[in-house]
């Protein structure tokens, strides 16, 4: 039975794991609120803080959507709720 419960799991993946295959990968970050990042992914911790660089911040405002641009940020995983790897908004928002 054991033997039958590790192939099982041979073909998944943790989260985690996941994340490590990004490090050097442009992400696309969705966070909590009214905010989303895109950068190259440099380190994370067992948190998911990550360390991002070449950041591209979008931010929606009353004034509709505000981009910014940062060289580098510490992004606390508190805030995370999607990762969206190679992803790009501005991409996602042409197809609709």
């Amino acid at each position: 039975k054991s033997a039958k419960n590790n192939l099982a799991m041979a073909g998944r993946m943790l989260p985690l794991e996941l994340v490590d295959r990004c490090v050097g990968s442009r992400l696309w970050i969705i966070l909590k609120g009214d905010k989303e990042v895109v950068g190259t992914l440099r380190g994370f911790d067992e948190y998911v803080n990550m360390v991002l660089d070449d950041v591209t911040e979008y931010e929606v405002t009353p004034r509709g959507r505000e981009k910014n641009h940062l060289d580098q940020i510490l992004l606390n995983g508190n805030n995370v709720c999607l990762l969206v790897p190679g992803g790009d908004p501005e991409a996602a928002s042409t197809q609709s």
